[in-house]
Parts: C-alpha cells; structure tokens; sequence
C-alpha cells in the first residue's frame, strides 16, 4: 500500500516487542509513511518483559524494522511529561525527515500497582498517570499540530484511549480517568483543528493480547477475564493498528472528534 506515501509520522511509546505502538508504526510504514517512534529509556529492569531483557533493544529495533520496509525512520529518546523533550521530538523529525504530517499518540504509563481502591491508591502515582496518559498526549498534540497548521496542508492526530474510560470499572479509577480525559482532549481538538484540514481522533481497545495483560496468563484468570468479552479472545495490535492506519488515511478525512471503540464487543454504546 502506499495511500501514505510522502507522509511522516510520529508513534509515541513504541518501545516493546510484543507492544501496540511497535503494531502501529509498522503499518503506517507499510502504507508508505516515514515514521518516528519514541520511548524512554527510563523502563525499571522489574518491569520489562522477559522477551525484552536480552537481544532485543526497543526503538532501535523497531526504527530498523521500518527502515526495511523502505522507508526512512527515527527514533528518539523522550519523556512525554515534558514541553522540552516533546519540542525536541517534533524539532527532530522535522530537521531529519521534513515535515509532520500524523501523530499517534500511544504512550501509557504501565500497569504499576494502581489497580487499587481509591482509597488506598498512591498520591503520587496518581499524578504520575495522569501526567503520561493525559498532560504527554496535550503536549505532543499541542506541539505536533503547531507543527501541521505552518505547513498548511491538514494532517492527522489519533490518540490511543482504552474502553476502561467508558466502562471505569472499580480499582481503575487512575487509568480510567487519565483514558476519559483523552476523549475531552479530543473533542476540543477536533473543533480547534478542524479549519486547519487536521482530523483529531480516538481509538479505544479494549483487552489486547500485549505484553501488558501477560499478569493474567494463568489458565484461571485468562478464561475468567475472556468470558467478559462477546467474541471470546482477546484483540490483536494488528487489528488495532490498522484501524489507526485508515484514520490517518485519504479515506477519513471527514472523519473528526470520534471515539472508535474495538473490543470484541466487551464495552458498547446503548442504542439512542
């Protein structure tokens, strides 16, 4: 495919193997987009997965994954938390690829003991979640797009949610909220962006077989957590990938302000 062909795009959070923003960048590039993945570098030895721990070096390797797919890439090294790193992101790309044409903003601060009652969740974990899964996407939005509008020629944000800010189950209450306030985010946006040709949207998974859910890979824990889900498995980052990979596309381009819900049916809107 090459419906992205002579676009750039930025992937943030694209740092695991088994990991939804590597699935992303990897179709994009496969539709014919430059891309540019970020991370950082600063994961816990603790929390990364047993696959990752030796061989494999997170956005290096997925920078040369999209290079040998034929197109050009970059990685950088970033905190999503802070104005200057996202300036330095949106700077970089410019100065080695060109230009901004799509931002996916996939960065989510991992699962690190906040699936607790209100009561008994950390005050600063608290402000850490929020602060990766919300202020990171304000920020690389708000800098991405500065970006497209001088350019002049439209473009494309897609923010990554999850259907836990729809559903906010007891114990997610962090997540949950940082998740629902994306889809705020959203909407402003759209409105904001719109007149500059940049579409703004979300798409919410729901329980995706990453890195992340492998906690609850015991036989017990996994057919319980699948019997919640209508068509019975769990979602796969390629079918996530690609319905951000036709939001950034010729395609969608009156397509603003809406949230995609793909979860095998789990959390759904009631009938109006």
């Amino acid at each position: 495919m090459t419906e992205l062909s002579r676009k750039v795009a930025i992937v943030t959070g694209a740092t695991r193997k088994r990991g939804l923003g590597r699935a992303i960048a990897i179709a994009l590039a496969r539709a014919g987009a430059d891309v540019v993945v970020t991370g950082s570098d600063r994961q816990p030895p603790h929390r990364t997965p047993d696959e990752q721990k030796e061989g494999w070096r997170g956005l290096l390797d997925v920078a040369d994954e999209i290079s040998a797919l034929g197109v050009r890439s970059h990685a950088v090294f970033m905190d999503v938390r802070q104005p200057q790193d996202v300036q330095r992101m949106v700077r970089e790309t410019v100065e080695r690829l060109g230009r901004v044409d799509i931002l996916v903003n996939n960065a989510t601060y991992p699962r690190a003991g906040d699936r607790v009652p209100v009561q008994e969740l950390d005050d600063e974990l608290w402000r850490t979640i929020i602060d990766v899964n919300l202020t990171g996407t304000m920020l690389c939005s708000k800098y991405a797009a500065k970006q497209m509008i001088a350019q002049g020629e439209g473009g494309s944000v897609v923010s990554i949610s999850s259907g836990a800010a729809l559903k906010a189950p007891a114990t997610f209450a962090a997540y949950a909220a940082s998740k629902a306030g994306i889809h705020a985010l959203n909407s402003s946006l759209a409105d904001e962006l719109g007149p500059h040709g940049i579409t703004a949207n979300v798409v919410a998974p729901g329980f995706l077989d990453t890195a992340r859910i492998d906690i609850l890979r015991d036989p017990a824990r996994w057919e319980k957590r699948l019997s919640t889900i209508p068509i019975k498995r769990p979602g796969t980052v390629e079918e996530v990938a690609e319905l951000v990979r036709y939001l950034c596309g010729p395609h969608a381009r009156w397509i603003s302000g809406d949230v995609f819900l793909i979860n095998g049916g789990e959390v759904r809107r009631a009938a109006d």
